[in-house]
């Protein structure tokens, strides 16, 4: 059995016999996109839970000059969770922050000094969002691409409040950043301990196969379900979960991986693996990590 023994053995019993849940990790919804028809596609293969990561602004056509800006940005993706939730009885959890690559944008408009203070007024507006319940994490990172070395400095500074503002409101931090590395990956892990956040609590999106590395910093990964991917991180053990990025832009279509990948990925691989892991990458997995409920 999954659970355990113990007094709530015929409970436990019966969550082992049904289907497990299934939780995209990483997923964007744009009205401009596919949004709907998107979670329906996902729903229908087989997906329960999304945890829908705001966009950068201007792929919301929304232009940040202050900090106040992103609010605009939050609401909207709010709006995006409850028409899905609304639509196709799904359970939307909100991920709201900022992008990396916002910094080399408003860097050439307004400095860097400003573009920083704007970044950084954004996720202290996130952390509003979460304290209100209306979100369950940050999002932070730093450029996966090369970029001037004050840029990187900043963009470090910039993550390290992202550590910061999770702590004191007790939620995580999804990452976006370069490629991982053991290195890279122990550097986060001592920044965030450097904040006072658990490196359990950042989790590295789009995220390699790379299970027992991040095992070994602390991070928790976020692993793209490509390919062979999934199986390779199973080899290597649990302690992972899943994402497509979908990044539902029209102009875009191929890019990354479709809605319906996570929900296909994880039906196909229960009758080699079997269900328990998946109960524990779908739901055990991120309760730990988010401090949120999984319902089944």
């Amino acid at each position: 059995m999954r659970w355990g023994g113990g007094a709530d053995d015929q409970e436990s019993e019966s969550m082992t016999t049904s289907t497990p849940p299934i939780l995209d990790n990483h997923m964007h919804l744009n009205p401009s996109g596919r949004c709907l028809d998107a979670v329906r596609e996902f729903a229908r293969a087989g997906g329960t839970h999304i945890m829908l990561v705001s966009l950068p602004p201007w792929s919301l056509d929304i232009e940040i000059n202050a900090p106040d800006d992103y609010r605009k940005v939050f609401d909207k993706v709010l709006k995006i969770a409850r028409r899905a939730e609304e639509a196709e009885k799904v359970k939307v959890f909100v991920v709201l922050g900022v992008h990396p690559a916002e910094l080399t944008r408003y860097y050439g408009r307004v400095g860097l000094a400003r573009a920083v203070e704007i970044m950084k007024g954004g996720l202290e507006v996130a952390r509003e969002y979460v304290e209100k319940g209306l979100a369950i994490g940050l999002k932070s990172g730093r450029p996966h691409y090369e970029v001037e070395p004050k840029l990187w400095d900043a963009s470090n500074d910039i993550m390290r409040l992202s550590f910061t503002l999770a702590k004191d409101a007790g939620c995580a931090v999804q990452l976006h950043t370069e490629s991982a590395t053991e290195g890279g990956l122990a550097e986060i892990a001592g920044i965030a301990g450097d904040a006072g956040l658990a490196p359990e609590k950042v989790v590295k999106h789009f995220s390699p196969p790379m299970v027992k590395v991040c095992e070994g910093t602390g991070i928790f990964p976020s692993v793209l379900a490509g390919e062979d991917a999934i199986q390779k991180a199973l080899g290597e053990g649990t302690r992972f979960m899943m994402e497509t990025d979908y990044i539902d832009d029209l102009k875009r279509p191929g890019s990354v991986l479709g809605p319906k990948t996570v929900p296909k990925r994880t039906k196909q691989l229960i009758p080699e693996w079997g269900e328990d892991v998946f109960w524990k990458i779908h739901k055990e997995n991120p309760e730990r990590v988010y401090g949120i409920e999984i319902d089944v």
